[in-house]
């Protein structure tokens, strides 16, 4: 039989780096996360309206002939998708409206994997998981969402006591 300190391993100072790096990685905050999630988003839809527009004779044809969305005319499609992903990137860099936006392109990355092109499902899921995070985190403090709740949410009831 072992006497009693020796039979508790002490921890390797491997182990002491590795628990010390986790436990700085897991008090990383989340504002600080979801800044770089906003613009890999931005980014995906903005260049996608950037090639619609830059020869948009193709991006209508494409609608007509190969995406063939049900129940929406191929035209209204078309300049829907293109509106969408002109908009939304703008308030996701400003951090303006992101969860509704989140939401909103989580629909439409639903349509493009759904009906146009459902063996991109790898890059759909990573759109999905990081829209995700946005739609249930929010955009973090460094985003005009932040600072128009802090403006509006912050102020003393007028009807009550102030100190």
């Amino acid at each position: 039989m072992m006497p009693e300190s020796q039979s508790a391993r002490p921890r390797s100072i491997l182990t002491d780096r590795i628990l010390r790096a986790v436990g700085w990685l897991e008090r990383v905050p989340h504002t600080v996360l979801a800044v770089p999630l906003r613009m890999a988003v931005a980014t995906v839809f903005w260049n996608s309206a950037m090639t619609k527009l830059a020869d948009w004779n193709a991006a209508l044809e494409l609608f007509r002939e190969d995406y063939r969305l049900p129940f929406v005319a191929p035209e209204f499609a078309a300049y829907l998708a293109v509106s969408i992903e002109l908009t939304t990137p703008v308030l996701l860099v400003l951090g303006l409206a992101t969860r509704p936006v989140a939401l909103l392109l989580l629909g439409m990355t639903t349509v493009i994997e759904v009906f146009v092109y459902p063996q991109a499902w790898p890059t759909h899921i990573e759109w999905a998981a990081m829209l995700l995070v946005l739609l249930c985190r929010g955009a973090g403090k460094w985003s005009l969402d932040y600072w128009l709740y802090r403006r509006f949410h912050s102020r003393p009831a007028s009807n009550g006591p102030t100190r």
